[in-house]
């Protein structure tokens, strides 16, 4: 079962004239410590996106000059409203690495994805919890 899509801002964490990105990402290639580490789709930065609920986005940035970009990517979850909660960022021409094992390590943890039953009637709800004995 894929999880429900919501809409989330995504952040926009360098100067638009520099690089920026981000991405859903799916896998983690432990062989690698570049940014080609990270398998998965690209969003758009700067603006509303359909996402996945649970899913791990990571989201990358450059400010500066082209000589010498200032690099900063985050590591978001995507949360059921939309919201995303930041789990890892770092600075500079290390970031990939940094970031590879959390990034990992959230990958790892199932999503807990909440069904939007606002479509089921109130009495439907109740009886279903008198069935199971809980009322």
């Amino acid at each position: 079962m894929n999880p429900p899509l919501v809409p989330a801002d995504i952040p926009l964490i360098g100067d638009e004239r520099r690089k920026n990105w981000a991405k859903v990402v799916r896998a983690v290639d432990p062989t690698k410590s570049s940014g080609w580490a990270y398998e998965g789709e690209f969003v758009a930065v700067g603006g509303i996106q359909d996402v996945p609920v649970g899913a791990v986005l990571m989201v990358y940035g450059e400010r500066g000059s082209r000589a010498n970009p200032l690099i900063e990517a985050r590591v978001y979850l995507v949360n059921g409203d939309g919201t995303l909660s930041e789990h890892a960022r770092a600075k500079g021409r290390a970031w990939a690495r940094t970031l590879r094992d959390r990034v990992s390590e959230l990958l790892e943890v199932p999503p807990v994805i909440v069904p939007d039953l606002s479509s089921v009637s109130d009495e439907d709800l109740l009886a279903e919890v008198r069935r199971r004995g809980l009322l």
